[in-house]
């Protein structure tokens, strides 16, 4: 793909060809730029293609007075580009890509294909005024404190402005391996500390592993660090051979940075809907109904199969105790469980299986109204690189595709827009 050369334009590289670098790029040439993206993995925009497991939550349908309060750092760094380019300025531009879109649960948005290849095939043509170039970028190159170029491992080339949109430290086969932080970081910006969001949680309880594959829907959760309460949510969560993951687990995490896992544990109301009354009287209900079963068999109308002996075991109750000899006390265990199912947490995953990284290049370093760096005249920020992050539902991507639409426009005018 080759753009049309103006020699009065301006050269703009955008390092990394993902959510941000491809809206960016987009961005940039449609405002008159001559965008040239550099792109390390065979083709771009991988982490898309595997985003929404395999279905793309492309963004969050909602305002951006209602979008600001799911970041879950520096949410105030993101008012002008969320205003300048909205989930529904970005659901415009999809749709003129030729993509229909729908909205689910959560006011998140996928395309109606559920497939995450036609969110690409769309951001593609938006970029398709840009030359791409398959090179691994290792650093920018400055004249008079400038930006003058990129180098790369095959060469060095001039630009006059550069966008770094090279995503986080997660996911790294997809190309999100960090090296973005180390480019920020030799052209003089500061890199906040690196730690994985929006990643399962482990925990020391065997019973997660017997319960491995087992997704629960319409439970309630509830997060705690001691007696305080760190995070609540009401959806799915899934079980796994360490721990936990699902929605609500990913977006918990996000909300457990500088924790002494020591004393987090999750609680899980597994009967939501019903308070204690009226769940005691389905308990009798159904041990009515069973009355000559085992604990473990008079449960099936309450649990699922996979989960009734661990919260046997939880609730302290002899699996194999008839339930016309249950004492009133083992009953109240039984009421209590299916509202307090209790497990502790020990920590995170690997940032590798981190869907967003936190930390980043600092926002204090970059101008909000055009991702400007603050220190290097003609460098530009877009995306995961930068440290902002928000909980599932689309706000991620949206954050990409908001600071991508800034930034390529910004550079596209640059150094007319440069005020330093």
């Amino acid at each position: 793909m080759t753009s049309m050369q103006n020699t009065d334009a301006p050269r703009v590289a955008v390092i990394g060809g993902g959510a941000a670098g491809l809206l960016a790029a987009g961005t940039a040439a449609r405002n008159g730029a001559v965008v040239t993206v550099i792109e390390q993995n065979d083709r771009p925009g991988k982490k898309i293609l595997i985003s929404g497991k395999g279905r793309c939550n492309v963004t969050n349908d909602c305002s951006p007075s209602d979008f600001i309060p799911n970041v879950t750092k520096n949410g105030s760094f993101l008012y002008s580009a969320i205003n300048r380019f909205s989930p529904q300025d970005m659901k415009n531009l999809l749709g003129d890509l030729g993509v229909e879109l729908k909205t689910e649960r959560g006011q998140r948005v996928f395309p109606v294909s559920d497939k995450s290849s036609d969110i690409l095939s769309a951001l593609l043509r938006y970029a398709s005024g840009c030359d791409f170039l398959r090179e691994k970028a290792t650093g920018i190159t400055l004249a008079d404190g400038r930006v003058a170029g990129v180098a790369t491992t095959k060469a060095t080339r001039p630009f006059d402005a550069v966008i770094l949109a090279t995503g986080g430290a997660s996911y790294p086969l997809t190309g999100s391996d960090g090296s973005g932080y180390a480019i920020a970081r030799a052209a003089g910006h500061t890199v906040t500390p690196l730690t994985p969001s929006l990643v399962p949680l482990c925990s020391p309880s065997p019973l997660c592993a017997e319960m491995q594959g087992l997704s629960l829907k319409n439970v309630a959760l509830t997060v705690f660090s001691g007696g305080r309460v760190l995070y609540s949510d009401f959806g799915e969560m899934l079980f796994t051979h360490f721990g936990m993951s699902g929605p609500m687990i990913l977006s918990a995490s996000a909300q457990l940075r500088n924790v002494d896992f020591g004393s987090v544990r999750v609680e899980i109301d597994l009967k939501p809907a019903l308070d204690d009354e009226t769940l005691e009287r389905r308990i009798l209900s159904d041990f009515s109904k069973y009355i000559n079963r085992d604990a473990e068999n008079a449960l099936r109308d309450l649990l699922p199969r996979k989960m009734i002996l661990p919260f046997l075991t939880l609730a302290q109750i002899d699996p194999r105790k008839k339930i016309n000899v249950l004492t009133k006390e083992e009953r109240a265990r039984i009421r209590y469980t299916l509202k307090h199912f209790t497990l502790p947490v020990s920590g995170f995953r690997p940032i590798e299986e981190a869907i967003v990284t936190s930390g980043g290049v600092s926002v204090k370093e970059i101008d909000p109204k055009t991702m400007a760096s603050r220190l290097v005249p003609g460098l530009y920020f877009a995306g995961e690189v930068i440290d902002v992050d928000a909980y599932t539902g689309g706000f991620n991507l949206q954050i990409a595709f908001s600071t991508g639409f800034v930034a390529g426009k910004s550079a596209a005018e640059y150094p007319n827009n440069d005020n330093r």
